[in-house]
């Protein structure tokens, strides 16, 4: 993600944090934690033109009532401090993507929102020399047939950064790099699933985050704001003491199988991978630096949802 669009999102954050305080103290005491997340998040915002933040904070409006519909427990009044916060950078490299916490610490309740600006990717994870996503992502080490594979694409990229090379400098990337690492993903994955279908739920969980949570999209240039609820184990819309949740979220179901993991035709650097529930999920690989380095980013996104998954559209006001 480009530092623009960090300080974006960041800034994205902090108005949807100021935005939840306004609304729910008009039901119930609430306070924000200012850690060093938050004064990040403000430093972010402070760089907005007020034309920007006035177009953030009319995204950030536009979902409350729909997620206080959906999550009641948000403003009604058991007489305890709620606590809302931004969560730091570290919780989403240990598998948490929510952002933002809203906490009830007496009845030991909390939800969370991701929250993205304009971008619908889910994961930016990485292959390298190193780096062991099977263990990352589904508890299993990679097989050494995975290693070897990637062993010559690996140690052909040191040489060229050795050299000081550039992406762009290199004959084939494609051929030599994108096609031979994208094999050995799709082998590899292939080869864990043949031995335990269950690495396809923790794979999902990994790519989703292993909390539910809702999902807070701004999309500016359609003026909505779209929250997708991903309740994978049954957190979200808990009815409150007095009152009920007055949207359903249903808790959804995890895949066992895969339909197909195979390129995307005349793409040769993106793989799609069909599971079924209806998961599906694209993974383009791309090299992140403009001169060589040992390494190659992953762009992860949702292209097929269960049927179950609600999605609301709220239109700006």
């Amino acid at each position: 993600m480009s530092s623009r669009s960090n300080d974006q999102g960041r800034a994205y954050e902090f108005i949807c944090l100021l935005v939840l305080e306004q609304e729910i103290k008009k039901f119930r005491p609430v306070q924000v934690e200012q850690n060093s997340s938050f004064y990040a998040a403000k430093r972010a915002w402070d760089t907005l033109s007020a034309s920007d933040q006035s177009t953030y904070k009319t995204s950030a409006l536009a979902a409350v009532d729909s997620i206080f519909a959906m999550e009641p427990r948000i403003v009604e009044d058991g007489g305890d401090m709620l606590e809302l916060l931004i969560q730091t950078d570290g919780h989403g490299e240990e598998g948490d993507v929510r952002d933002i916490l809203i906490i009830r610490r007496n009845i030991t309740w909390e939800i969370g929102l991701s929250l993205k600006h304009n971008h619908l990717a889910v994961k930016h994870s990485r292959l390298s020399r190193k780096l062991d996503f099977g263990q990352s992502w589904y508890g299993v080490p990679c097989s050494q047939d995975y290693w070897d594979d990637v062993h010559g694409v690996f140690e052909y990229l040191s040489d060229e950064k050795e050299k000081n090379t550039k992406f762009s400098e290199l004959p084939d990337k494609v051929n030599d790099v994108y096609v031979p690492l994208l094999n050995a993903f799709m082998a590899e994955i292939q080869r864990q699933y043949a031995k335990d279908k269950t690495i396809l739920k923790r794979m999902v969980e990994y790519l989703l985050g292993k909390y539910d949570f809702y999902k807070v999209i701004s999309i500016d240039r359609e003026r909505i704001t779209r929250i997708q609820g991903f309740n994978l184990h049954g957190t979200l819309n808990q009815d409150g003491e007095r009152t009920k949740s007055t949207i359903e979220v249903p808790i959804l179901s995890l895949p066992t199988r895969i339909i197909a993991l195979q390129f995307v035709p005349g793409r040769d650097n993106t793989v799609e991978l069909y599971l079924d529930g209806g998961w599906q999920f694209s993974f383009r690989i791309h090299n992140a630096a403009t001169h060589v380095e040992p390494s190659l980013k992953f762009d992860i996104q949702i292209v097929g949802m269960p049927t179950a998954i609600i999605t609301i559209n709220c239109l700006w006001k």
